[in-house]
């Protein structure tokens, strides 16, 4: 595969793991769910209260 597609590709890819990690997180939020997270070098749990709401452009679909 050619520097450019694999670039591209790539990047396609990454796209669509942070939209499905920001879609379950979000989903984790609506349903009253907790998350655990990495943050200062330790494992913090977040109640869904603290999950901060999604970016209402991002599509909500399961």
């Amino acid at each position: 595969m050619n520097k450019p597609i694999f670039e591209k590709l790539s990047s396609q890819i990454d796209a669509g793991v942070k939209l499905a990690m920001k879609k379950a997180i979000e989903r984790h939020r609506r349903l009253g769910e907790s998350i655990s997270i990495w943050q200062d070098g330790q494992v913090v749990t977040l109640t869904a209260d603290q999950i901060p709401p999604l970016d209402s452009t991002v599509s909500h679909g399961e």
